[in-house]
């Protein structure tokens, strides 16, 4: 079964950068909107940014200015670059896919903003 892959997280000092990256494991036909969530320890899950296939971005207030979300087609890949990363961010990202026959999730990869 196809399944969503993440990689880039890991542990990098406030006011660094890192680079997220999602692709599926094999060939889906469509996917519509792709995009990052993020889960920190205690709370819940909340969007960070998503792309639709035409390109429209939406981005949480928390991420503006500061992350970019970017997409290969057809591919299907997807990037976040976190910028200016701070305490705040440090969570699990994960990454989302909206096909048209189901909604897919990477498994993770955990970013940690500290000193």
């Amino acid at each position: 079964q196809v399944q969503l892959v993440e990689s880039g997280g890991g542990l990098v000092q406030p006011g660094g950068s890192l680079r997220l990256s999602c692709a599926p494991s094999g060939t889906i036909l469509f996917i519509n909107t792709m995009g990052w969530y993020r889960q920190a320890p205690g709370k819940e899950r909340e969007l960070v940014a998503t792309v639709t296939r035409g390109g429209t971005k939406n981005y949480a207030d928390s991420v503006k200015g500061r992350f970019t979300i970017s997409r290969l087609n057809p591919e299907n890949t997807i990037y976040l670059h976190m910028n200016s990363l701070k305490p705040e961010d440090t969570a699990v990202y994960s990454c989302n896919a909206v096909t048209a026959t189901r909604v897919m999730w990477g498994q993770g990869t955990q970013v940690t903003v500290s000193s």
